[in-house]
């Protein structure tokens, strides 16, 4: 006798599907949510603001999953990704003081925010990593980020930031070499 397999639909089938999308979403939400806090944080800074914003960008989600048009768990990410970028940009933008403003003028302000928040007993090489992370331009700091931290191929970064594969791989290259300089310089005391 032979056995029959029932595949299961797949995270994406089911968010389109009016009988999975609630169990679904709740799954998506679990999988995926830390991971998508961590990269709104890295961009925005500050906890509150990446709680805010991740809400934010769950509720633009499952308003919008039905415009999803990809079938798999990669492009569903990369779906994700791009709408938590979103929200995390938006969020930065309304901390814009005149909106005129470049989000690079924030940099100075991230740093605050970063400091501020930084527990006592703090990695010091962590501490020199995020602060050198966080004077790079917002692009360079997106493309690192993704990179770097959340370990996603160049692909996935273009589908998310809607980049060429050359502007990503040319703004990685130029935040790693920043990153690596302001990393390695060593401040002695005399």
């Amino acid at each position: 006798m032979s056995k029959q397999t029932t595949e299961q639909p797949s995270l994406p089938d089911l968010l389109r599907s009016e009988e999975g999308l609630s169990g679904a979403f709740d799954e998506l939400v679990e999988r995926y949510g830390e991971r998508l806090y961590w990269h709104i944080r890295r961009i925005v800074v500050s906890h509150e603001d990446a709680e805010d914003a991740l809400q934010e960008a769950f509720v633009t989600a499952y308003i919008s999953v039905r415009e999803f048009r990809g079938s798999s768990e990669g492009s569903l990410i990369a779906w994700l990704y791009k709408v938590a970028t979103t929200s995390a940009i938006k969020a930065l933008k309304r901390r814009r003081r005149w909106s005129l403003l470049p989000l690079d003028s924030l940099r100075g302000e991230l740093l605050a925010t970063y400091e501020q928040e930084l527990a006592p007993d703090a990695d010091e090489i962590q501490v020199r990593l995020q602060r050198a992370v966080l004077s790079l331009p917002l692009k360079q700091r997106l493309v690192f980020n993704m990179r770097y931290y959340d370990e996603l191929p160049f692909e996935r970064i273009a589908a998310i930031t809607g980049d060429s594969l050359s502007t990503l791989k040319t703004n990685y290259h130029y935040a790693v070499r920043k990153v690596r300089e302001r990393v390695s310089v060593i401040e002695i005391d005399e």
